[in-house]
């Protein structure tokens, strides 16, 4: 399958269990029917049951970088 925009021959990825298609060229993300349920289901429970790292203000900065979230995971 092409690209929509760039008309550049998609890559399958799959990230965390969501097979997603992606274009190498112009970053482009294309969801198939239910991927886009699965990400959010996902990215929902995720957010509630994952422990939140202290993110340190700018007077305190650590040098440690934040946890990313799942949606950082998947997209990444």
């Amino acid at each position: 399958m092409n690209c929509l925009v760039c008309d550049t021959e998609l890559k399958r990825v799959e990230r965390q269990g969501v097979e997603i298609d992606t274009c190498p060229r112009c970053r482009g993300v294309w969801l198939d029917r239910g991927e886009l349920d699965k990400i959010i289901e996902r990215s929902t429970s995720t957010s509630f049951s994952a422990e939140r790292e202290d993110v340190p203000t700018e007077r305190q900065n650590s040098g440690r970088r934040r946890r990313g979230s799942f949606l950082e995971d998947l997209f990444g």
